[in-house]
């Protein structure tokens, strides 16, 4: 205790800093175990998902997701579920999936690190 007498000030930013070490360590092994799981590892893409669940189920960035879809990025806040978006879209959420479906294989099937079609080629 007369660490915390002597530096009060010192010893409080310590104990903050330790708390918010564990704060952030904890989520980061929660959504490991989370996303370890075999069951979310390429899931049947459903209405009730978000464009990044989809892209994290299949490994894949959800930028490039996002964009092989042909779908706007999300306002930081307000991610939409795929029913959501079908319906601000005007379209049948089964032709919704089958675009995001027909995306990831796309992007599977895509090298990684290909150049994205300038034209340039390698020597």
């Amino acid at each position: 205790m007369t660490l915390f007498r002597r530096h009060p000030v010192l010893a409080s930013l310590f104990a903050l800093a330790l708390m918010l070490t564990l704060f952030f360590a904890g989520r980061f092994v929660a959504q490991v175990i989370y996303w370890s799981d075999p069951a979310r590892q390429e899931q049947q893409v459903e209405g009730w998902m978000t464009l990044r669940y989809v892209a994290r189920s299949w490994q894949l960035a959800p930028r490039d997701l996002y964009e092989a879809a042909g779908l706007p990025a999300p306002v930081r806040g307000s991610a939409m579920t795929l029913e959501q978006l079908a319906e601000d879209r005007g379209i049948p959420l089964s032709q919704l999936i089958a675009e995001i479906e027909a995306s990831i294989l796309h992007l599977r099937a895509a090298p990684t690190g290909a150049p994205s079609g300038n034209g340039a080629s390698a020597p």
